[in-house]
């Protein structure tokens, strides 16, 4: 196994952040990569737009604006998710922000293999504040199209100040005519021990097992992540519960690989007592080491794991994983550190070598 640093996007005067990105392979054999380019600050509801750029081998095009922000009339534009629809669109995959209350997914299209966009349409199905991480869209065997989102409480209060409750619930959204409409699922995630946990479920990943369950996971700030099961395609879920991937408050990516097995990338070392969220006085949220796990048997076991990033100074987090060829990744990831202001101001994309091809990297 080896890792190969391919650039970095870090922050320059005007674009304190680059974060949160996704891949898609386009029709020409390049890859499409898009994210979010900060223009405020390194908060998540300052400024940002989406961005792109263009990978052929190891050379990239020069990044530009693909969704400025005055086409949403919103204040802030992120996390994208990319996934080819069945009649060959693009579907475009991100969250808008509209003030301090409103948070949605919406799905923009494209025919011209990113030239052109429809306008937006709603995949959060009602009003409210819904966090969906970058590359988390998935398609479900049978083409619906799952997505799903931390809701939190967040509204006005009569004195003008906001209420912000960062206790999240897991809840989904599905698309059964590829993307045209969504619709809310009645089964949802609640953590158990509200009392003894400050953040709920947040950040949730969904993948479908090869028994038709579909298993959902979510950061919190027990140690771990959390888990829960659905034998209904996401219509109910068993309660949730620890998971054997220790974790401080840190999302966890997993991806099925075109061999069938499980890949994952997440933090394992949880912010115990004692361990600071701080390095030289830059927050990196704990967010290291960047550990990788395989399993080979649809998550029943998975091997120890596997040191991919360890520089203590930094914080790795929100990755977007893309498979190039069997034993080829490409990995998309916050990486910010010293100097930079945040883990999440610094943007690295990697190529990871599994197996009999990492002897060739």
């Amino acid at each position: 196994m080896h890792l190969k640093h391919l650039f970095d996007l870090p922050p320059s005067p005007g674009n304190p952040r680059n974060s949160e990105g996704a891949f898609l392979a386009l029709r020409d054999g390049s890859i499409l990569f898009v994210y979010s380019h900060f223009s405020g600050s390194v908060q998540d509801d300052a400024a940002a737009e989406l961005w792109a750029l263009t990978l052929d081998g190891d050379a990239a095009s020069r990044p530009a604006p693909l969704i400025p922000v005055p086409d949403d009339g919103a204040q802030n534009l992120m996390s994208v998710s990319l996934l080819r629809m069945v009649n060959g669109d693009i579907g475009l995959f991100y969250l808008r922000r509209h003030g301090q209350t409103s948070l949605e997914m919406v799905l923009r299209r494209s025919g011209d293999e990113g030239k052109t966009w429809s306008s937006p349409t709603p995949v959060t199905a009602r009003a409210g504040y819904f966090v969906v991480n970058n590359d988390r869209v998935c398609r479900l065997t049978g083409g619906s199209i799952l997505v799903p989102a931390a809701e939190h409480k967040k509204f006005l209060r009569a004195d003008g100040s906001v209420y912000f409750d960062p206790r999240a619930e897991a809840v989904f959204f599905r698309s059964d005519d590829d993307g045209q409409s969504f619709y809310e699922l009645p089964g949802k995630g609640v953590m158990p021990y509200a009392d003894a946990c400050g953040s709920g479920l947040q950040e949730p990943g969904v993948l479908e097992l090869r028994d038709g369950r579909l298993w959902s996971w979510a950061r919190t700030d027990l140690g771990s992540q959390w888990e829960m099961f659905s034998f209904t395609g996401g219509r109910s879920w068993t309660p949730p519960a620890p998971s054997r991937f220790t974790s401080p408050l840190s999302p966890m990516s997993v991806r099925r690989l075109s061999d069938g097995a499980l890949l994952a990338l997440y933090n394992p070392v949880p912010l115990y007592n004692g361990r600071s969220a701080y390095a030289r006085g830059i927050w990196t949220g704990g967010r290291t080491p960047l550990a990788l796990r395989l399993s080979q048997d649809d998550g029943q076991t998975w091997n120890d794991p596997v040191l991919l990033e360890s520089d203590p100074f930094r914080g790795y987090c929100y990755t977007a994983i893309f498979e190039e060829a069997p034993g080829r990744l490409l990995l998309a990831y916050c990486a910010g550190g010293a100097g930079d202001g945040s883990c999440l101001a610094r943007l690295r994309l990697a190529r990871l070598f599994l197996g009999e091809d990492a002897a060739q990297a």
